[in-house]
């Protein structure tokens, strides 16, 4: 049909009035009233989706019978640190009963200061008036023959500040004496080369590390350190770093290393 045809104003068919709902069924909801009729031909715009609920987190469940939690034993308190047991004593000098000993005692008496053995090491200690007698004795009437060594000891803090040791041998009979006499310092004694050559170099030696003079010596000097050297090494106030820098300088053109 023409559009010219149509009427301008059609007549609407009359309204119903709504029908109430049947059992059963719920009603639609009905529009708001502030809602603007949407024109016709053109469709309503969809409404945004309702936010979805968010989830809480499920709560744990917790046992019905769950036992107390029990609480840490307090820590026991440490045992008392033992003590270290008291270091046991060395061994001591125990007294040389022998017939040597008793015969030098009879001859010398006071003279003959001790007579020990230690650790089975037997030795005399003798006054140092007397050692050139008793070292005479000892080789020709005890027959010790062989003269081991000589050597000394320093005790600063001692009024007679060295012991010097004359160890000796017998080959008839298999047995080893040490004879030690003390002196002050600066005390000489008398040489024993006549007694036994071997003590030439040994009484150098121990005038050379000690500064123990002997008389009669046939050439008492230094054995070791060179002539004009300072100190003697072996002395305990002598510095173990120690070196006579006098004598590196003068004699070698250079300084002491240390």
């Amino acid at each position: 049909m023409p559009d010219e045809t149509k009427d301008p104003n059609p007549v609407l068919p009359e309204s119903k009035p709504p029908e109430s709902p049947k059992p059963g069924m719920e009603a639609a909801p009905s529009a708001p009233a502030s809602a603007k009729p949407t024109p016709a031909g053109t469709s309503e715009p969809a409404a945004p989706p309702a936010p979805a609920p968010v989830a809480k987190p499920a709560e744990t469940a917790k046992p019905a019978d769950a036992a107390p939690v029990t609480p840490p034993a307090a820590p026991k308190p440490a045992a008392p640190v033992a003590k270290a047991p008291p270091k046991p004593e060395g061994p001591k000098p125990e007294p040389w009963d022998s017939d040597l000993a008793r015969s030098l005692k009879s001859q010398y008496g006071s003279g003959i200061r001790e007579t020990s053995t230690y650790l089975g090491q037997k030795y005399l200690v003798v006054d140092s008036t007397i050692i050139h007698d008793i070292l005479l004795r000892m080789r020709d009437a005890e027959l010790f023959n062989y003269c081991v060594d000589i050597t000394a000891v320093h005790y600063p803090k001692r009024e007679d500040q060295f012991d010097v040791i004359y160890i000796l041998y017998s080959f008839h009979h298999n047995e080893r004496v040490r004879v030690k006499t003390p002196i002050k310092d600066g005390e000489t004694l008398r040489s024993v080369v006549g007694i036994w050559e071997t003590a030439n170099w040994l009484e150098r030696e121990v005038f050379d590390m000690f500064g123990i003079s002997f008389d009669q010596h046939p050439d008492l000097k230094r054995i070791l350190l060179p002539d004009g050297w300072k100190g003697h090494p072996l002395r305990k106030e002598y510095p173990i770093l120690c070196q006579d820098q006098e004598w590196v300088k003068e004699n070698l053109g250079i300084e002491s290393g240390q």
